[in-house]
């Protein structure tokens, strides 16, 4: 009994000591998560071996394929049960001559993203760079040149913050079941049943069950896993952020092992909370999601979102958001205090949709204008004006929004006032009250007529001669915009 009891104290003490450690890591990284923060929007890119495959196996649409895994092209090996070793043929035709590292920086830069994250390793096992770690690579391919060192290169020329996304958990080519049996064992849960998160089962979505590897998962996370995330913090020493996903069936020790070989090679790298068991530096609160002020719990978050349904490219996928939701979804989580990440799936050939690159040019025609009230702000102490009650999620997306929604951002003692539709004058109710020195119209040189009456700030807007979408105030405060919410 003593010696249980021994163990199991040495057990909770080795445990605060690592919580401690994250904390200490967490807590130095501050300049790195304000940056990230300032910079607001990114891009997402899903590419590897699935995209010569379209979300179509054997003539047959993915969604059409009977499974409960995910119907996104990138799982298409998972939903259609297909073995490691005809998987691994797709190598042999991933040959993407389109690819041209500047031209994809360049058309997110024109966007105006500030960041690109790409999939370095998803959860197929391949990795889009020449690994020593593993011949499931680029290096195999007919291809032969490193994805992601070229567009690492190209993202420093053109001033781009660079990230990588790696499937840490999850790696259906060489982690064997993924660690499932060995987890639910551990914590008692109910194996191999499917079920949800919230009761005493857990998915097995994401393991690999059909065909597992022979090798341990161990062995996966010492010969590939971890000495891969090294590799890359080595080999691409300006990295900003280290996107782990699907922690699903690791030890919170796993997961902090997973931090932790981030912070000793760079410690100014943040983590996504995917790493595992709280140990992240933000918060992704879930795939084309925008939350609450109150989920957030005051931490720094991303939303992640696609442009169809699918990350990967899904040849069938034509259901695009149009620029006009795009720009809700930036407007929305930056009014809220969040990072938008969107995505594009390219193709196999290396090339990128059309409808891909005609929403991004779009998207920078606005930016170009209204980024002033994105980069770089604040929640304000509203989030949003509208004639509508608030709902529990919020304001979701409609087709059209009226001329009395707006949206709010703060910087410093500026409140900047974004709305979708343009008539021609504005009444924002929530600057009743508030002391104002002046307003200006973004993309306007002229001065503005404005006043401030009891029910709010009244102004008369021009004539939107470029027919932009929208428009955004800036709004000067006598008082510092943020200062009631520090």
């Amino acid at each position: 009994m003593k010696k249980i009891l021994f163990t199991l104290l040495a057990f909770l003490a080795v445990f605060q000591t690592q919580a401690q450690t994250w904390e200490q890591m967490n807590q130095s990284k501050k300049d790195a998560i304000a940056h990230f923060n300032e910079d607001k929007f990114g891009m997402f890119i899903h590419w590897g071996l699935y995209s010569i495959l379209g979300g179509m196996y054997k003539g047959q649409k993915i969604d059409d394929i009977k499974s409960p895994d995910p119907g996104v092209a990138e799982w298409i090996q998972a939903r259609a049960k297909i073995s490691r070793e005809e998987y691994s043929q797709l190598v042999d035709q991933f040959n993407p001559v389109m690819f041209d590292a500047d031209e994809y920086v360049l058309l997110l830069k024109n966007a105006g993203m500030k960041y690109l994250v790409i999939t370095s390793k998803h959860h197929d096992g391949f990795a889009l760079f020449d690994s020593k770690h593993s011949t499931f690579d680029i290096a195999s391919t007919p291809f032969k040149r490193d994805i992601i060192q070229e567009l690492y290169d190209a993202c420093q020329r053109h001033e781009i913050d660079f990230g990588v996304y790696y499937s840490h958990n999850i790696d259906w080519n060489d982690a064997n079941d993924c660690n499932i049996k060995n987890y639910l064992d551990y914590t008692g849960e109910v194996w191999p049943e499917p079920a949800d998160f919230k009761g005493e089962k857990r998915r097995t979505m994401g393991a690999n069950l059909w065909d597992p590897s022979p090798n341990t998962f161990d062995d996966y996370l010492y010969n590939k896993a971890f000495p891969q995330v090294r590799e890359l913090l080595t080999r691409f020493p300006n990295i900003k952020f280290m996107w782990y996903d699907f922690a699903h069936f690791l030890t919170k020790y796993q997961s902090f092992q997973f931090y932790k070989a981030v912070y000793d090679i760079n410690p100014n790298v943040i983590v996504t909370d995917r790493v595992g068991h709280g140990l992240g530096d933000y918060k992704i609160p879930g795939d084309n999601k925008i939350p609450t002020v109150e989920q957030m719990e005051g931490k720094p978050w991303e939303t992640v979102g696609t442009f169809n349904h699918s990350w990967g490219y899904k040849e069938y996928d034509n259901d695009w958001k149009s620029p006009y939701e795009l720009i809700y979804w930036l407007t929305a989580i930056a009014s809220r205090g969040g990072n938008y990440m969107l995505n594009i799936g390219p193709k196999g050939d290396g090339s990128i949709p059309a409808q891909n690159v005609a929403n991004l040019k779009a998207l920078g025609k606005w930016t170009s204008v209204n980024g002033k009230a994105i980069y770089g702000t604040h929640k304000w102490k509203i989030n949003q004006e509208s004639e509508e009650a608030p709902t529990e999620k919020g304001y979701g997306f409609k087709e059209k929004f009226a001329e009395t929604d707006f949206w709010f951002t703060a910087k410093e003692n500026k409140v900047y006032a974004i709305a979708l539709e343009r008539g021609k004058t504005a009444l924002i109710k929530s600057f009743a009250g508030e002391e104002i020195n002046d307003v200006k119209l973004l993309g306007y040189n002229n001065k503005l007529k404005w006043k401030q009456t009891a029910e709010g700030l009244s102004v008369v807007l021009p004539k939107n001669k470029d027919n932009q979408i929208g428009f955004a105030l800036e709004v000067t405060l006598t008082s510092d915009a943020e200062a009631s919410l520090k």
